[in-house]
């Protein structure tokens, strides 16, 4: 084998200096700083990503920031109006409640005149049924019939006792 042969090692060693410069010069004109620009760029490029990441996600912030704020106002009005609503009903129960009352107290006052004019209505004819008993029960018992004068004396005593 000719590489085990210690002649020819000298002019392999030569061969691989000279191959191993071209491939060493090689590397570092061309390979290197394409593989480093490369490396720039997507360096770059992430920086950039991150960035905008950063700033997309600030922007989200804020956006949920006003939108809690808008939300926190919307349920503030709401309440108001809620309240508001609460509060005109409730008046206008009241008043139709007070409405109510005084039609109710004025149909019981009424009720009350209709009661004790019918009470006195029925005593006056409960006077005259009296005295037309009375003077019948007299005339039957001793057979003459009173006056119509004492009868009614008879039952207004009686009445006041």
């Amino acid at each position: 084998m000719p590489q085990l042969n210690p002649l020819d090692w000298a002019p392999q060693l030569i061969w691989l200096v000279i191959t191993f410069s071209i491939l060493y010069v090689l590397m570092k004109q061309v390979a290197l700083p394409k593989i480093g620009s490369v490396i720039e760029m997507r360096h770059a490029r992430i920086a950039g990503d991150l960035e905008t990441a950063d700033k997309l996600r600030r922007e989200t912030q804020e956006a949920l920031a006003a939108y809690e704020q808008a939300l926190a106002e919307a349920k503030a009005r709401a309440h108001g109006i809620a309240q508001d609503a609460r509060n005109k009903l409730k008046d206008e129960f009241a008043a139709e409640r007070t409405a109510l009352e005084r039609d109710l107290a004025a149909k019981s006052a009424e009720a009350e005149a209709s009661i004790h004019q019918a009470k006195a209505s029925a005593l006056k004819e409960v006077n005259a049924v009296a005295s037309e008993i009375a003077a019948e029960i007299v005339r039957r018992l001793i057979g003459i019939a009173p006056s119509q004068s004492e009868v009614t004396a008879a039952v207004a005593a009686v009445r006041k006792e």
